[in-house]
């Protein structure tokens, strides 16, 4: 514990980036798993039109929602 108090000038701004650079990484792995997400629902969403699983009609209105999901989470990690 005194060795804790002794370092701790040193090693607690070192942890404080360490924690930073975490969270840095887990919001940059949740962006792109929503992201890859998207696209792989986008591509279900196409073979389902291609067979003929859906209208022409349904498939244009799901696509614009995941396209203007997709695109909202670029702008959001490019304002970020």
């Amino acid at each position: 514990m005194f060795l804790d108090l002794l370092c701790f000038p040193v090693t607690g701004p070192l942890n404080g980036l360490i924690w930073i650079g975490e969270k840095i990484e887990e919001r940059a792995n949740t962006e792109y798993d929503d992201t890859e997400n998207l696209h792989k629902l986008l591509l279900s969403l196409q073979l389902a039109y291609d067979m003929g699983n859906i209208s022409e009609e349904e498939f244009e209105i799901q696509e614009e929602e995941l396209l203007l999901k997709i695109q909202a989470l670029e702008e959001e990690s490019v304002e970020n």
